[in-house]
């Protein structure tokens, strides 16, 4: 029997810190991965999931698809839980109604189509357990593993122009780099108390740069990001839509022009000059290259949906001074 003295120790220890920061491997992540149509890439993911180091539970998030989805979790993966949702609600309503209304623990985002390497959820975690309320993993391309896809998301300070952090570079690199602003919604792990006390990802937001706007407002609550640079997963990059399409193009230009009225970003004279030749040589871009004027349209949207909502603060850490050049060469690399 325990020693009285050591027992009171315990109980006061797990009164002050929690269980889980006693208990560190009472600990289960729940791995929420939102879908739609994307049945032989998720079948993928589950299995890397499956084969962890370390265990971690699943929610698959079914935005209401109609390839067979549901019916392949239930007979492939009956551990896994299902969450179906009638209608498709995008990346961040669907992930917040399903953490709402599933499990407690580490909140784990992961994309539906990411393949994780045995140990990312062990490495994940062991950041975790040492006090990070948000750990950003590293996404590697699948077409070239020796090349960073994204290590989190930075942006500029003037413009709030979005990158993935350390794109292109070779993997070596990420042990010596430092952390993002924020996680990248492919590869995330949150506190689920500091996830709660920001309101989740913004349900406005349909899909594309709900990441960087979570990001914004856990730096703003003081919740600062670590990065798991042995956490790694390899990511086919915009397989739902396509990389340059007109449907991705309409998408992350109605959150480009949400998040620059939400964020208050043209209110200066500074960022409004940058901001504008900015969204000018990238829609000239989407216009001429890919012939479609969907971003503009977006952009446009966008804009108008943010109207009469309130004002958010831009964090005083984590954002990036980025010169106008090196804003526009990802943009323009895509391009050629």
């Amino acid at each position: 029997m325990m020693p009285r003295d050591a027992l009171q120790d315990l109980c006061d220890r797990v009164l002050h810190h929690g269980r889980a920061a006693v208990f560190p491997h009472l600990m289960i992540p729940i791995a929420y991965i939102p879908t739609f149509n994307g049945r032989d890439r998720l079948r993928q993911a589950l299995e890397s999931i499956r084969n962890q180091s370390r265990r971690c539970e699943v929610v698959v998030v079914d935005n209401a698809s109609d390839d067979g989805t549901a019916e392949m979790v239930r007979a492939e993966f009956p551990d896994c839980g299902l969450f179906e949702l009638d209608r498709n609600r995008g990346f961040g309503q669907a992930l917040n109604e399903a953490i709402a209304a599933t499990g407690s623990g580490p909140v784990m985002v992961l994309n539906n189509d990411v393949v994780l390497q045995p140990d990312f959820v062990e490495q994940m975690m062991a950041v975790f357990e040492r006090g990070a309320p948000v750990v950003c993993g590293v996404l590697v391309r699948s077409a070239d593993p020796g090349l960073i896809d994204s290590a989190g998301v930075v942006a500029d300070r003037r413009t709030l122009m979005a990158f993935d952090y350390l794109e292109g570079r070779p993997v070596a690199q990420v042990a010596a780099a430092g952390p993002p602003l924020g996680a990248t919604g492919g590869a995330a792990l949150y506190d689920r108390d500091a996830f709660n006390s920001v309101g989740g990802f913004d349900p406005e937001i349909f899909a594309y740069y709900e990441d960087l706007d979570l990001a914004l407002r856990l730096r703003s609550a003081g919740y600062a990001p670590e990065l798991a640079p042995l956490a790694r997963a390899t990511h086919l990059r915009s397989s739902t839509l396509g990389d340059r399409s007109a449907a991705k193009y309409a998408l992350t230009g109605w959150s480009r022009g949400y998040l620059l009225r939400r964020y208050r970003v043209l209110g200066t004279a500074g960022g409004l000059a940058r901001t504008l030749v900015a969204e000018i040589v990238v829609c000239s871009g989407q216009l001429v290259i890919d012939r479609t004027a969907n971003g503009i349209r977006g952009r446009v949207r966008g804009w108008k949906a943010a109207k009469g909502l309130s004002a958010r603060s831009l964090p005083s850490t984590g954002l990036t001074d980025f010169s106008f050049r090196a804003a526009l060469k990802p943009r323009i690399r895509r391009y050629l």
